[in-house]
């Protein structure tokens, strides 16, 4: 069951058209899966993850929620993301959300998924920028500069649409961080990747987490690189027989 704040009854959207942000994604590994996307129906540019904190790059990480494999997870305080694996593991992304979306809780179902959703503004947002908006009161089709980016997955409560969805973001810039209007934002290439993984009627549980569910993994992993580093740094300077 979703728990809704009763501002944000009639559900989140987008902003609105903006301008996509592409450009340099760098050099390293971990960066090469923002990378172009020149196969998709319209296709994608890098984008631009520079202004970005790497730990909302996409990872695999050791979780410690009790949700079964398959479930996504939403932590909405700490703008994380989980699909779990199992075995104590989750492959985590790093999410915006939106005003609306920090205002809701609890579990859906992904009622349906979209490749290169449509995206229509509400009535509010049509008289609140008509020179911006009007134009799509039959909605915008998808493409490069649609605000819901190449893919969308629907929630659903009981059969019923409740408004929210996970979706990509022309700005990519915003990913971390608490945003005016949408739901729960992605990466492009993350939003694809999630797609691509999970089926309709995936359980989606929705978090407001003071830590990040990882947060003792990841702790753990750093202590554990930074214990290797130490003792190759102390062998190397042992003399040699």
């Amino acid at each position: 069951m979703i728990f809704l704040g009763s501002a944000v009854l009639g559900g989140c959207v987008a902003s609105g058209t903006d301008s996509i942000v592409t450009g340099s994604v760098g050099a390293s590994p971990q960066h090469s899966i923002y990378g172009p996307r020149p196969q998709e129906a319209h296709p994608m540019p890098a984008t631009n993850v520079s202004g970005v904190n790497p730990k909302y790059f996409r990872k695999v990480v050791n979780y410690r929620g009790p949700e079964a494999a398959g479930t996504i997870v939403v932590d909405t305080n700490n703008r994380f993301l989980y699909l779990v694996q199992g075995n104590g593991q989750a492959l985590r992304y790093g999410i915006g959300v939106g005003k609306a979306g920090l205002a809701w809780g609890g579990t859906a179902t992904v009622g349906r998924k979209a490749v290169w959703p449509s995206w229509t503004p509400t009535s509010d947002m049509i008289e609140r920028e008509p020179e911006r908006n009007a134009k799509w009161a039959n909605g915008m089709p998808g493409g490069l500069g649609n605000p819901l980016g190449p893919r969308a997955l629907y929630l659903y409560d009981n059969g019923r649409d409740t408004m929210f969805r996970i979706h990509g973001t022309t700005e990519p810039q915003t990913i971390g961080k608490a945003v005016s209007s949408g739901c729960i934002r992605m990466f492009n290439q993350d939003v694809i990747d999630l797609h691509d993984r999970v089926p309709v009627g995936t359980r989606v549980v929705v978090l407001h987490n003071s830590s990040p569910l990882d947060q003792f993994g990841d702790a753990m992993a750093s202590a554990a690189t930074s214990i290797g580093k130490g003792f190759t740094e102390l062998t190397a300077k042992l003399p040699q027989r």
